[in-house]
């Protein structure tokens, strides 16, 4: 087991999880409603059943016309169109036109058969029953989707190991897939630990804190299409974690502890991971603020992270590695792109060289610009996270930052 607070570089200890995780990573899979599939990961490719849209139709309100016959048609020198008939709204029709003929068409509509543009209804003019003059030319399918434009029969429409987005669950429900294979949900075991750490719902007493990190670590794993399993509160004993564990691992795909990361006498959670499989252990401790004292282990193939008992820093180091193995779990990226918001920093700040730092801040909007705040408070004030709106991060290379620097901020969800 490797020694205790030998400080690692966050990026040493992502590689080292990833190494000693991804071999055990084998993703299972169920089929669920499309329409409930948001968040969720493709567990297959999937193609498309037919073309779309499946044939030509209108982009516009108009008329439907053979493109050739506007050609040269102006305000000045309008031409001269028989309207034949109107296209009906879910209707296959068949029409076709003649030359110089028209039909009036909606958005949606299908094309005549020899239609190969629409002339917005805006650019002509009715001059008679049944005739309309053209303003404009306009060029073949113009104002038009073809058969096939957006989608071709057969064509990819949701790559393997994708994560389903609203606009995939629309794409899938326009092309008939009503039913969609995902990857099953990684099932996350949660145990908070301290003998002065209550539920929420009860009275608390001087002395006591109620207990947050259960929640929002629960929440953050539901986020990521996870199951979060809570344990519930566990006493300062080294026999109750080691039960715990022996509980959720056979039934988990990664387990958090929060408390008992720091080093103390009463340090035993590196002690317990270890004797839960191989390889164990990896790492105890890392060089960031807040975070330090977390424990990085992998024991037969399940993730078990240590995390701090502060709210403030269990959250961050769970947005920054908890997030990424449940990515890794569901058959994503490890190091998938974090969406980052350019602003202005707003004051200055200090760190310590050698040291990544990450800090809370509150997005300002002026006439200057985006402004990035901090917002101050300790690492067991979750309340200082629900003001924020994202993170910003001192290199471990540097010594600060100087106010009116540009920042990147990660926002919070």
């Amino acid at each position: 087991m490797p020694e205790f607070l030998t400080l690692l570089t966050p990026q040493e200890a992502r590689q080292r999880m990833l190494e000693a995780l991804s071999p055990h990573v084998r993703l299972s899979s169920e089929t669920i409603p499309t329409r409930e599939a948001v968040g969720r990961v493709s567990a297959q490719e999937v193609r498309a059943p037919h073309p779309l849209p499946m044939f030509h139709r209108a982009t516009v309100d108009g008329y439907a016309v053979r493109a050739e016959d506007t050609f040269g048609a102006s305000e000045s020198l309008p031409a001269y169109f028989r309207v034949v008939g109107e296209i009906p709204m879910g209707k296959q029709t068949t029409l076709a036109l003649a030359a110089m003929e028209a039909a009036l068409i909606h958005t949606g509509g299908m094309l005549p058969s020899n239609a190969n543009a629409v002339v917005m209804i805006e650019q002509t003019q009715r001059i008679a029953d049944g005739e309309i003059e053209v303003y404009r030319a306009v060029s073949a399918w113009e104002n038009t989707i073809r058969l096939g434009e957006e989608v071709k029969e057969g064509e990819i429409v949701l790559p393997l190991h994708k994560r389903i987005r609203a606009v995939e669950v629309g794409g899938l429900l326009a092309l008939g897939i009503t039913q969609v294979e995902v990857v099953r949900k990684p099932k996350v075991g949660i145990v908070s630990s301290g003998d002065e750490v209550i539920p929420p719902e009860q009275t608390i007493q001087i002395g006591q804190v109620r207990d947050v990190n259960t929640y929002t670590l629960s929440a953050l794993v539901r986020q990521c299409s996870g199951e979060a399993i809570p344990y519930g509160i566990l006493p300062d004993q080294e026999e109750a974690l080691r039960q715990a564990l022996s509980d959720l691992k056979p039934r988990c795909d990664m387990i958090l502890i929060t408390a008992g990361s720091s080093v103390s006498a009463r340090d035993y959670t590196a002690r317990v991971i270890q004797q839960m499989g191989a390889p164990g252990v990896l790492a105890h401790g890392i060089n960031t603020r807040p975070g330090k004292p977390t424990i990085f282990a992998v024991c037969d193939g399940v993730p078990i992270l240590g995390l701090p008992g502060n709210p403030m820093s269990a959250y961050v180091i769970a947005l920054h590695f908890v997030k990424p193995i449940l990515f890794l779990l569901q058959g994503l990226p490890w190091n998938p792109i974090t969406p980052r918001i350019e602003a202005t920093l707003t004051i200055n700040l200090n760190s310590q060289a050698g040291r990544e730092d990450w800090l809370p801040v509150r997005l300002i909007q002026t006439e200057q610009g985006l402004q990035a705040e901090p917002v101050f408070g300790k690492s067991n004030m979750i309340l200082a996270l629900s003001r924020a709106d994202g993170l910003i991060c001192i290199a471990a290379d540097a010594t600060g930052l100087a106010a009116g620097e540009q920042v990147f901020v990660e926002p919070i969800d």
